[in-house]
């Protein structure tokens, strides 16, 4: 089978097919064998017409099937011999069957080289997640403001307590005070995370590949989109702004795709495998917490 590549840019490639006579006729036969088993032709039984009788009758369906197991065969070989690394499926073009010859293209994305830093030993800082007494004092003013009405003024007492269940005040700020911790210790593990993402995305020069970007453009795009409408949004409102958001996005979708890329090579790096299901990025994410200097 001859494979010709072509460099299109960075990380876009093109690979044209030539699969050869023999290797089509192999297949070509398995298939009218496959055929002949449960055509119906007039005159004949089911798996007794002639070869000649089947491609008269069949001869169409035969080469759309032909083609059907012949390209992904053809295309998965030729990224194994060529050592190419595609990031989603390639689109295929140019196909003809002719002379017994089967030809086509395929235009395809593949991983940008990716030159990892010191991705062990990043240095990371972790807030408190202790809650002060002051925040405690601004939540049950918070709480109070929302409760309140025009012109009435609420005491905060035990009075206040009892209206959200609790005997007394000093027992409805403890709870308080566990929920706001346990708030603070979610927002600081997604801080700690985000410290070892920027050092990552910082350190490492990669071209991301446009076509990745886009998908998930899209989709991202899909996802807000429908947020406004599960919002009350008029319709021609969300259509007015829908550039206005693709902008918006841009960027973050770009950060994004980066970071998985730079996932993804760090598990190839350390021979991380990940079950079907489970989250690659989560998995790398706890070597690299492991691995980080704590301050």
């Amino acid at each position: 089978m001859k494979i010709e590549v072509k460099k299109i840019d960075a990380t876009k490639r093109e690979l044209r097919f030539e699969v050869p006579r023999e290797r089509v006729a192999k297949v070509l036969g398995e298939v009218y064998d496959d055929l002949g088993k449960v055509a119906k032709i007039k005159g004949y039984r089911p798996g007794k017409a002639p070869r000649h009788v089947l491609e008269a009758h069949q001869g169409k369906v035969a080469k759309e099937e032909t083609l059907k197991r012949l390209i992904p065969e053809a295309y998965r070989e030729g990224l194994e011999k060529e050592n190419i690394s595609p990031l989603d499926l390639p689109e295929i073009f140019d196909v003809e069957f002719k002379d017994g010859v089967v030809t086509f293209a395929a235009s395809l994305d593949i991983k940008p080289e990716i030159k990892l830093g010191n991705y062990k030993g990043i240095t990371i800082k972790r807030k408190s997640s202790q809650v002060t007494e002051e925040e405690v004092n601004k939540t049950l003013e918070f709480i109070k403001k929302g409760q309140g009405q025009a012109g009435q003024e609420i005491a905060l007492d035990d009075a206040f307590a009892h209206t959200h269940g609790y005997p007394t005040l000093e027992e409805f700020k403890k709870v308080l005070v566990r929920q706001m911790e346990i708030d603070k210790d979610r927002q600081n593990r997604i801080d700690v995370e985000n410290q070892i993402m920027e050092e990552l995305l910082n350190q490492t020069q990669l071209v991301v590949p446009q076509s990745l970007v886009n998908k998930q453009l899209e989709h991202r795009l899909a996802e807000t989109k429908r947020r406004l409408q599960t919002q009350g949004v008029p319709e021609e409102k969300i259509k007015a702004k829908e550039e206005d958001l693709r902008k918006e996005l841009q960027e973050a979708v770009e950060k994004d795709v980066k970071a998985y890329l730079i996932f993804d090579k760090i598990a190839q790096a350390q021979g991380i495998t990940v079950p079907e299901g489970e989250n690659m990025p989560n998995k790398v994410m706890e070597l690299l917490l492991k691995e980080a200097k704590w301050e």
